[in-house]
This record gives C-alpha cells, sequence and structure tokens, in this order.
C-alpha cells in the first residue's frame, strides 16, 4: 500500500519489513496479486459519479476554494469526527474544511469500505480516513476515522486515477 498509493519507494519500504528492496518489491508484487478487486467493483452502480463528487470536493478543499465547496456539500451536510463531534451545515463544514486544507494535500480517494472516500498519509503514514456518503450529486455526510483501532478494521481499495480507466482497485486493510 505504501507503494501503490503513495509512491514510497521500496528503498525507504525494506527496513521496515526487514527485507531487501528487491525482496520488498516481490512482496508487494505477490501481496498486489492476492488483493485485487473483483472487476465488478468498479461496475458498481453510482461509484463514478460518487468518484466525481468526491475528486470535487478534495480539489476544493485542497485550494481552500469556499465557494466551490458549498457548491459540492449538501446544504444539510453532517460531519462527523470519530463518532463523537457532530458539525453540520454547509457553510459550518466548509469553513472548518477551509482551516484544515493542509490535510488535504495528502490526500488520495480509495474505496473505503465499499464506497468511495479518501485516505490521509502524509510521507506514507495513515493517520485518518473520510468515509464519505454521496447523494443526488453531492456529499450529503463524512466521517472523519483517526482512531488507530478503527483505522485498522477498515478495508481499503486503491482506486485507479479516474474511475474509467481499465483495472481493479487493490484491496488493502488499513
Amino acid at each position: 500500500m505504501l507503494h501503490d498509493l503513495f509512491a514510497v519507494p521500496f528503498t525507504q519500504i525494506a527496513p521496515i519489513v526487514e527485507r531487501t528492496p528487491v525482496a520488498a518489491k516481490k512482496l508487494a508484487s505477490r501481496a498486489r496479486h492476492k488483493v485485487q478487486g473483483p472487476p465488478e467493483v468498479l461496475a458498481a452502480p453510482g461509484l463514478a459519479e460518487d468518484r466525481r463528487v468526491v475528486d470535487a470536493f478534495l480539489g476544493a478543499a485542497r485550494s481552500g476554494d469556499l465557494e466551490a465547496l458549498l457548491t459540492v456539500l449538501a446544504p444539510d451536510v453532517v460531519r462527523t469526527a470519530d463518532l463523537t463531534e457532530v458539525l453540520r451545515g454547509a457553510r459550518a463544514v466548509a469553513e472548518e474544511t477551509v482551516v484544515l486544507r493542509n490535510n488535504a494535500r495528502f490526500a488520495e480517494a480509495a474505496l473505503v469500505n465499499g464506497t468511495v472516500g479518501l485516505v490521509v498519509a502524509p510521507y506514507g503514514r495513515l493517520v485518518l480516513a473520510l468515509a464519505i456518503r454521496v447523494e443526488d450529486g453531492r456529499v450529503a455526510a463524512y466521517e472523519v476515522i483517526a482512531d488507530p483501532r478503527r483505522l485498522r478494521a477498515l478495508e481499503f481499495s486503491v482506486l485507479p486515477p479516474t474511475c474509467g480507466q481499465a483495472g481493479a482497485p487493490r484491496r488493502t486493510r488499513g
């Protein structure tokens, strides 16, 4: 996952897995073949549209564009953080997103438990995931998951750069 999702070189991964860079690359290749998701995942109803919405949300978050965020967020959007902290309404969620936009530069789209979401992993270290619910072409709700135990329980599938490309997402566990 470090190499495929975050482009961490095998020379940096090798010491973590206590292997040579060549052996680490072979391990990654074997793991990749074992965790290939089925091609029908990309054909799931609405996946391409959800990806478009999540990409628009991420783009607006990265640029700090409040108006673009307000366009992509449903008026009654709900943002939950680790099941406790709740923020409601497009304006409040958009303003918080602008304040926290630095995190967005480390974010990438991925399937999070089977739906399009985001993972944030600065320097290849997973620190949080966003499980996003899209309805009617807008972000209706999302949960920020940062608790390490909850992150480990999630299933991630790496998405190709755009959903229209051939190839299946690769599944990994948090």
